[in-house]
């Protein structure tokens, strides 16, 4: 099991189920709240759960330990994550989750783009049909057929 919390990919997938897990759980909620109060909401329970992690797992550093230019990151990747939950949300206020989900995990996509373009990463070709077939799937899964 020690390896296994070690490896990247059990987290990925861990992220994606909770992805899917937050996806249906909000669209049955949204139908009666409004999606900015409910982001509003969901966000004091991850700021209250990520509290009782850091202390419990005596991962709290001091915030001086971070440099100016982290601090610029995070608070970019912060609004960035604000505005996203708050799109997503809404999205699922008048959409339905099945159809949702797909089109904003053309993230993926603009990730790819992004890293490649900002970063410098590169891509062999297999990675970038990988892109095209996620954004394929995205679309049709996305298309009221």
């Amino acid at each position: 099991m020690g390896l296994l919390l070690l490896s990247w990919q059990f987290w990925a997938i861990g992220s994606a189920a909770f992805a899917a897990l937050t996806a249906i759980f909000a669209r049955v909620e949204i139908e009666s709240v409004n999606p900015d109060f409910a982001t509003f909401i969901r966000t004091i329970i991850i700021l209250l759960a990520l509290e009782a992690i850091l202390v419990g797992t005596e991962q709290w550093q001091p915030l001086s330990s971070v440099s100016g230019r982290s601090y610029l990151f995070l608070v970019l990747s912060g609004l960035a994550t604000g505005r996203s939950w708050l799109c997503y949300f809404r999205a699922l206020k008048l959409g339905d989750a099945a159809r949702v989900a797909p089109i904003d995990k053309l993230s993926v996509v603009l990730v790819a783009l992004f890293g490649v373009v900002f970063l410098g990463e590169r891509l062999p070709p297999p990675n970038w049909l990988g892109v095209a077939l996620i954004t394929s799937g995205a679309v049709l899964v996305a298309c009221k057929g």
